[in-house]
């Protein structure tokens, strides 16, 4: 008995303390748009069109990330969320354009 009650309370310790280590290891991690390749992407891309890792299409696409160490993201061209974003924005007004001059 003594035994068992030792290991539950040691399994306890352990699974309290694994959200906080995780939460340290991501904290030097950084999400960075337009860098992911086809299929290498880590979650949900800013429009939309998808939820889960591994689904982008295409190499480089700006509304799709991926974690990185800070600081590796701007070396490789990769943009911020806020710059993303203002990047998506700027391609549909250029589109929008684009058709009604059509």
């Amino acid at each position: 008995m003594y035994k068992a009650l030792i290991s539950t309370a040691t399994l306890a310790a352990i699974l309290s303390t694994t959200p906080a280590l995780t939460h340290a290891k991501n904290m030097n991690k950084e999400k960075c748009f337009g860098v992911a390749l086809a299929g290498k992407n880590d979650c949900a891309n800013l429009t939309g069109t998808h939820s889960c890792a591994g689904a982008a299409k295409q190499d480089k696409d700006v509304a799709e990330w991926k974690y990185m160490t800070k600081g590796e993201c701007h070396k490789l061209g990769g943009l911020s969320k806020k710059l993303a974003q203002e990047k998506l924005a700027t391609l549909a007004m250029t589109e929008t354009t684009i058709k009604s001059a059509k």
